[in-house]
């Protein structure tokens, strides 16, 4: 009888503080969603910093825009990381990138990245994910554009067909973006 006694608190006890865990999720989701954040942080600042080190440059930090939403019809969010590693090799020169992450047992892992925009090509600034797409404004040379100064407007879609970003080429700007 006592050891069924022990058994029934240590279950109760165990039952209290699954409650206890609970409960601090439903009042303080913001620890848990800064853990997240924090990890997921972790990830893309790693996944950077190794793309620099192999481009001999670094990332400008300030440039880096990120957003979430669901690419690939599952109903589970992507991470979309568009950041610039500059200086590469020790030019003056930069190149934009489009990295997608998915969440696997809880992590950002990366699926796919590809170059995006860089000096003298033109530039492109992520707006949003929407319809499994990735959308970008992009800014792309006229012919008589200095290289520091694109100045043709325009837009472009994204979207993940396997672990390969593909352009979809309506609404693309018509300078040297493209």
């Amino acid at each position: 009888m006592l050891a069924y006694t022990e058994q029934a608190m240590k279950s109760r006890t165990c039952a209290n503080a699954f409650l206890a865990t609970l409960a601090l999720l439903v009042v303080c989701p913001d620890g848990i969603t800064s853990t997240y954040q924090n990890d997921d942080n972790a990830a893309i600042d790693a996944y950077i910093a190794r793309q620099g080190q192999r481009e001999r440059g670094q990332e400008y930090r300030e440039a880096r825009k990120v957003v979430v939403g669901d690419l690939t019809h599952d109903n589970v969010p992507e991470t979309v990381v568009l950041y610039t590693i500059e200086g590469q090799h020790g030019t003056n020169r930069h190149t934009q990138y489009l990295a997608v992450f998915s969440r696997q047992n809880g992590r950002l892992t990366p699926i796919t990245h590809a170059a995006m925009g860089s000096k003298s090509v033109g530039g492109v600034e992520l707006r949003s994910v929407e319809d499994e797409s990735i959308l970008l404004d992009t800014l792309s040379y006229a012919a008589k554009d200095a290289e520091c100064c694109p100045s043709v407007p325009g837009s472009t879609r994204y979207v993940l067909s396997g672990r390969t970003l593909r352009e979809q080429k309506k609404g693309a700007s018509k300078g040297r973006h493209s």
